[in-house]
């Protein structure tokens, strides 16, 4: 039985790279002004940001991502697959509810914690209880993925509150919730190939 088709790997793969790359190249537009240590990825994207449009696009094709990786995860929960495709439309929705300039915003936030959420849980909501299911789908792992995903949301709170290193944390996490679902695909892959 095929898990997933191989382009999975593909969407799955693009995710981490597109979003890096995005933050990388938006910083570089906005040159000194811009702390990555404590200012966090959405005052790239937001309104009069000179690398506006580059953080734009990020967001786009991580949405794009997510949602196509969502679609080809056959061998994960649907439960699963719909928190991960709806961290997808999360992403998304940020592009056409971008931070303003200065300040916060309800709406925005509100979208980052929902976006946030889906992607801490789907780990945990894609668990593949049959007997022989790829490890990364399995009970433990996908419940240590969404234990360090929340960790890592906390730790973006803690240091929001403290104006400490909010953009490192931010960083760490949004990372390891662009990268599980590469490591679920790849998993699930390697799976279909191991005699059974």
């Amino acid at each position: 039985m095929r898990y997933v088709p191989r382009w999975v790997l593909l969407s799955s793969g693009c995710a981490p790279v597109l979003l890096v790359a995005g933050w990388a190249g938006a910083a570089r537009f906005e040159g000194a002004s811009y702390d990555p240590v404590t200012q966090t990825i959405s005052v790239l994207g937001s309104y009069g940001a000179a690398g506006f449009w580059v953080m734009t696009g990020a967001f786009l094709a991580l949405g794009v991502c997510h949602l196509l990786t969502a679609w080809g995860l056959r061998a994960a929960a649907t439960a699963g697959r719909v928190a991960l495709g709806g961290g997808g439309l999360a992403a998304l929705v940020l592009v056409m509810l971008p931070a303003p300039s200065s300040g916060g915003s309800l709406r925005h936030g509100a979208v980052v914690v929902v976006g946030f959420t889906l992607l801490a849980v789907w780990p945990v909501l894609a668990v593949n209880r049959g007997p022989a299911a790829p490890w990364a789908l399995r009970l433990t792992p996908s419940i240590a993925a969404t234990a360090l995903m929340a960790a890592g949301g906390v730790w973006f709170l803690v240091e929001m509150q403290r104006h400490g290193d909010a953009g490192v944390a931010e960083r760490v996490v949004t990372s390891l919730q662009s990268v599980w679902p590469f490591v679920v695909a790849a998993s699930c892959l390697r799976h279909t190939r191991q005699p059974g």
